[in-house]
């Protein structure tokens, strides 16, 4: 896909629980084409400490008011300058990059979308598409309390969703890979989250011979695979996360070895 340099407006910056934000971006042009599990590199401005871009990935694509969200963690100094951005102000953005999601091909196909924290983000896109194109999936998602869960109001709009919290305020306690909806058949599993439970996941989807996908969120400085941060070990070699990636199927990983 061509990728594109764009100055992208900020419309709106909304506070989602704790440490995250929403921003919601535009631009004077119609957005790209963009995929469920791309993701954007954001160029940080005004910030001395923050040299290199941030990976973002693609929460939500609203192409009817011409939008792009991302869900932002202020965990560094990067990210807690991009959630105390201001309408109206501008975001540098290369976009779209890596690949995305496979799409299933058939409704008699059950998908499982699991996710956990941030990691949440581009599982919503996903579901909104396979919405869009008549199926219909599952949400399992995770965190360490009910105050940490993000958008669930959102991904009821797609889908059935399901919650484990590991304090047991919302949902059945315990991790993703505890949740009883596991003892449900599905033909194809796609995550995204903290590399343990995508680990968790891959290693029960290897068991349940269920096709799978883990959205890997290695550091990501260029976005084009020629600063080699990213470089992950796989069955075929070391490869680099944003350019080959971020969706990779667990055959390629080592995970479930």
């Amino acid at each position: 896909m061509k990728k594109y340099i764009l100055d992208l407006r900020v419309k709106s910056v909304e506070a989602v629980g704790g440490r995250y934000s929403l921003l919601k971006l535009t631009h004077d042009e119609p957005l790209p084409e963009m995929l469920p599990g791309q993701f954007v590199e954001v160029r940080v401005d005004n910030s001395p400490s923050t040299f290199l871009r941030r990976p973002i990935s693609i929460n939500f694509v609203d192409y009817e008011k011409n939008e792009m969200w991302l869900l932002v963690a202020a965990i560094g100094e990067g990210t807690k300058h991009l959630s105390q951005l201001k309408a109206g102000e501008m975001l540098n953005c290369v976009l779209p990059l890596g690949n995305g999601f496979t799409m299933p091909q058939s409704a008699a196909q059950r998908v499982l979308l699991v996710g956990g924290g941030v990691g949440v983000a581009p599982l919503l896109y996903m579901g909104a598409e396979m919405k869009r194109k008549g199926f219909e999936p599952t949400f399992l998602l995770g965190a360490r309390s009910a105050k940490d869960l993000l958008e669930i109001d959102l991904f009821e709009k797609y889908g059935r969703v399901c919650i484990t919290t590991e304090d047991a305020s919302k949902g059945e306690q315990g991790f993703v890979t505890n949740h009883s909806v596991l003892n449900e058949k599905f033909d194809m599993i796609a995550t995204c989250g903290p590399k343990p439970m995508m680990k968790a996941v891959a290693q029960y989807a290897h068991k349940a011979g269920i096709e799978c996908e883990a959205s890997l969120e290695n550091m990501m400085a260029c976005g084009l695979g020629a600063c080699l941060c990213c470089v992950e070990k796989t069955t075929e070699g070391n490869i680099c996360v944003c350019k080959e990636g971020p969706v990779l199927n667990i055959k390629k990983l080592l995970w479930h070895l």
